[in-house]
């Protein structure tokens, strides 16, 4: 065969590679749900399909011949671009996420997948683009992000998010020698906006102080809702001077205070609200995530302590204090169990100094501890739910014995004052408990007192109202402890089934020394009597403060001038 013959069979040879070349350019390109546009070996547009034209907006007539940099949206910079041609080159294709134009101007995102065609000496001839309209998933990520990320009500990071940005906060301040700060704020109060004013005006509320906290903090700082009503603020570089830092996140944290000064309005009515703040700074490469935690937590537990409408930092003894708080509290779980309480019981008396009444006070015999003071225990039962079961038991014991004295004619008298917490009345099944108590027992209602505080007052309103006048039909009778030193309220005290009032024994050992103290204890009498209640002054300890409080009309005495609490067994009744 002659050379000529070897030339045809070469020619042959190329065009049938030509043209695989071109059915694989078709069967890419033409898959019906991809977006395609083909070029030549200098990106001029070929050949484009129908989803090109339905994803960007643009015939095949008006990108023929054009490069395909008619789309781009400008998001990417001249890096970008060259390494993308340096992939094609070296392995001969790119597949990633771009953002392009569509023919209307909008910006959308797409997957692309780019491929080099090339001739029999590795030079490219064609280049050829599918792309896939990824907008939806775009979207749907987002929403996926800023479900996982974000706070649906306020649009604040949640807690997963500030968690992720204080750790890397606390690996930048290690680095750096910055410190920073971390701030917990608890609504003070929120709980009785829901109650009053319902729900929607608690999201309300917690919108508008999401807004005030952001207009007063820098765009650096992270403001987050960790849920329900506690917020968390992370501040950034504050310096390397921990007397100057301080200074600088109690100047903010004093800022979160002072911008909820100015009420709310919500819908039709207005609230104030105040926030109680826990403030501790870090640096520390040994401290860890979970002890920053721990330590903004304490000091926001402090300044709630110490009266809310407050800041404090954390500091070591506090902490110290707190775990061994944390101690009580496991203990305390264990008090009933473990038959660690005690029931004292403190005398009342008549005028005549006759014993009429006796009020029944829990006391937890510790094993290690001894007597644990009430005022250290209760409001930690109170604040654990433990007052509940712990309520329950004193009432079943106090019972037991005002069933025992009324069965002694020299005592069936008496009646029996029983402490209930707030808590404890606001259970759902308090007054059948009530009920079943006294039948099992068999102690008589009419001698049974429960005594209730103020606090009750505020959010209870009707059912506490209907609660009491359910129990007051079986004879329970109702008086209002502690008087002079919460809510009171006039038009509650006249709608309320009460029999008593109590006036608390701060204004009473102030009695022959402070004017104001006194004008209020005759102011307590005075409407007690004009509301035909029974009065019993509290801590009365001197002769001069009884002989003050009878000839203002006081007619029944509780203090150490009669007898301190003490075991049934050592109660003197006899007067």
């Amino acid at each position: 065969m002659g050379p000529g013959g070897a030339l045809a069979v070469v020619r042959d040879v190329t065009e049938e590679r030509a043209t695989e070349a071109q059915l694989r350019i078709a069967a890419t390109a033409f898959e019906a749900h991809l977006g395609m546009v083909i070029t030549d070996g200098d990106s001029r547009i070929l050949k484009v399909n129908e989803t090109f034209t339905r994803i960007t907006g643009y015939s095949e007539a008006e990108v023929l011949g054009r490069n395909p940099r008619l789309l781009s949206s400008g998001l990417h910079d001249e890096t970008f671009y060259r390494r993308l041609w340096r992939s094609v080159a070296s392995s001969g294709s790119w597949q990633g996420e771009v953002w392009n134009r569509r023919k209307n101007g909008e910006v959308f995102p797409e997957w692309l997948t780019l491929s080099a065609v090339r001739d029999t000496e590795g030079r490219p001839t064609h280049f050829v683009a599918t792309f896939s309209d990824i907008s939806e998933r775009k979207a749907a990520e987002e929403e996926i992000h800023q479900l996982a990320f974000f706070d649906p009500l306020t649009g604040l990071p949640n807690r997963r998010l500030m968690l992720d940005r204080l750790e890397v906060a606390l690996k930048d301040s290690y680095r750096s020698g910055q410190f920073g700060a971390l701030i917990f704020i608890d609504l003070d109060h929120f709980k009785q906006v829901n109650d009053t004013l319902g729900h929607h005006a608690g999201d309300q509320l917690l919108r508008e102080v999401a807004h005030r906290y952001e207009e007063v903090l820098r765009d650096t700082d992270t403001l987050a809702r960790l849920g329900g009503d506690e917020f968390a603020v992370l501040l950034h570089d504050l310096g390397g001077e921990p007397d100057a830092v301080a200074v600088i996140a109690e100047r903010v944290a004093n800022k979160l205070l002072t911008v909820m000064q100015a009420p709310v309005r919500l819908g039709e009515e207005r609230a104030s609200v105040s926030a109680s703040l826990g403030v501790t700074l870090y640096r520390d490469h040994e401290m860890t995530l979970d002890e920053i935690l721990q330590q903004a937590d304490m000091a926001l537990f402090q300044a709630k302590a110490a009266g809310r409408n407050a800041l404090a930092f954390f500091d070591p003894e506090m902490q110290v204090r707190l775990q061994a708080r944390a101690r009580l509290e496991a203990d305390l779980r264990q008090a009933l169990p473990n038959d660690e309480l005690r029931l004292h019981y403190q005398p009342q008396v008549d005028d005549r100094g006759r014993p009429v009444g006796v009020e029944a006070l829990v006391r937890w015999m510790h094993p290690v501890r001894g007597q644990v003071s009430p005022g250290e225990f209760i409001p930690l039962a109170e604040e654990n739910r433990l007052i509940v079961a712990i309520g329950n038991w004193v009432l079943e014991q106090a019972c037991r014995q005002l069933a025992a004295w009324a069965a002694d004619p020299a005592r069936s008298a008496l009646s029996l004052s029983v402490n209930v917490s707030p808590r404890q009345f606001r259970e759902p099944d308090f007054v059948q408990r009530v009920l079943e108590i006294l039948e099992a027992t068999g102690a008589p209602p009419h001698r049974l007192k429960l005594e209730v505080t103020e606090s009750l007052l505020p959010e209870a309103r009707d059912e506490a109202r209907s609660r009491m006048l359910e129990l007051r039909e079986r004879g329970v009778r109702f008086s209002l402890d502690d008087f002079g030193t919460g809510y009171s309220s006039l038009a509650y005290l006249k709608r309320l089934p009460l029999d008593q009032l109590k006036i608390d024994q701060s204004f009473v050992c102030d009695l022959l020394q402070d004017e104001a103290s006194e004008a209020i204890v005759a102011s307590i009498i005075a409407l007690a009597r004009s509301l035909r209640l029974e009065v019993v002054a509290e801590g009365v300890e001197s002769e001069p403060q009884r002989a003050w409080l009878l000839a203002h009309g006081c007619g029944v005495f509780q203090g150490y001038l009669f007898g301190r609490p003490v075991p049934v067994e050592a109660l003197d009744l006899d007067g």
